[in-house]
């Protein structure tokens, strides 16, 4: 008998030379008599199926042969199968360096259990910086952004990606229109700072966290805006306080906003009082867009929003991004935004 890979091949020594056909008797131990005419032998063989290319790459890069395969279990003993038993041979970085390895405990993350860290406060020492941030359109494009040492669940690139396509279509952006723009939660400034890149005059970056006000005038710096110290303004303050009261925060008295933006944490703000004090802000004139994220578990803010002067926010869009709602309004409509028609989505 001759030994392959995936078992024993037998030829007899018989006139015909004909092999024997082993076919049904794969997985199944077979007991033969071999021997010649002075002596005989009894032996079990354990047929095996015939490994295709893959398998024997799998066997021989993780150390294996075909004949012996030692039998591994997992912490909770189960059998652990053959792709997970072979030495893995990635170049990446084992995990911790982009997941900590203290938040593998179970129910510690996940899209079914997600971890809430206190957003403006320091991380822990070791979580990497999850924001790979960068400036998507404009004059600054493909500018990347720093971000501070601080929990913040930044605006997707996608999202801000159809954002500003629909505040360009609102012709926002058009030459000879000065957009003036306040980017509350700006956390480290790619709001306002795209912004900036497609064209907006002027843009006021609120943030109560002083390491995020740091970091919005780095990358202020960074994407060459600068310049001009009239162009950009942050303001490290209570984001309820400089909508209700903007002057007492360093916004000067009768300044108006043509976009203002608020991409609040979810967990730590009640969405009924940031609605009273966006709608109500003196910060707002007419035509003024006001966009607002919130998660898809609050359900659908309402279309229209009532001032107390009498006036209304009428919901122009409220689109949904994975968790992500998108809702966007206009203050007292006169009709110069035609494309802002109301879309109550």
């Amino acid at each position: 008998c001759a030994p392959l890979a995936s078992g024993f091949s037998f030829l007899p020594q018989t006139s015909s030379r004909r092999p024997i056909d082993f076919r049904g008797y794969e997985d199944k131990n077979l007991s033969l008599n071999v021997g010649s005419a002075t002596r005989c032998f009894k032996c079990t063989i354990e047929m095996k199926r015939r490994q295709n290319a893959k398998q024997r790459r799998i066997a021989i890069s993780s150390g294996e042969t075909s004949s012996s395969l030692s039998t591994e279990y997992s912490e909770n003993g189960t059998v652990l199968p053959k792709n997970l038993r072979r030495k893995v041979a990635a170049k990446r970085p084992a995990i911790g360096h982009i997941v900590p390895k203290n938040m593998k405990e179970r129910g510690a993350g996940g899209t079914s259990n997600p971890k809430l860290r206190p957003q403006g406060k320091a991380r822990v020492s070791g979580l990497s910086n999850p924001s790979n941030l960068k400036i998507l359109g404009g004059s600054a494009r493909g500018r990347r952004l720093d971000s501070p040492d601080v929990y913040l669940r930044p605006m997707m690139g996608k999202v801000r990606e159809a954002v500003y396509s629909t505040f360009t279509s609102f012709g926002l952006y058009e030459e000879g229109i000065a957009t003036r723009h306040l980017d509350i939660f700006s956390g480290s400034g790619s709001v306002g700072l795209e912004s900036l890149s497609r064209g907006a005059q002027h843009c006021t970056f609120v943030d109560m966290a002083r390491d995020c006000c740091e970091t919005c005038e780095r990358n202020i710096q960074w994407c060459q805006f600068d310049d001009d110290s009239d162009r950009t303004n942050v303001v490290c303050a209570d984001a309820f306080q400089a909508l209700r009261d903007p002057v007492s925060v360093g916004i000067p008295e009768g300044t108006v906003f043509n976009i203002v933006t608020l991409c609040p944490p979810y967990e730590e703000i009640v969405y009924a009082d940031l609605l009273e004090a966006v709608a109500n802000s003196p910060n707002l004139t007419d035509d003024t867009v006001i966009l607002i994220e919130y998660p898809v578990e609050l359900g659908t803010l309402p279309h229209v929003i009532s001032q107390n002067n009498g006036g209304k926010l009428i919901g122009v869009r409220n689109r949904k991004y994975g968790r992500t709602v998108i809702a966007i309004y206009v203050a007292n409509p006169t009709g110069r935004l035609e494309v802002a028609s109301s879309r109550p989505e």
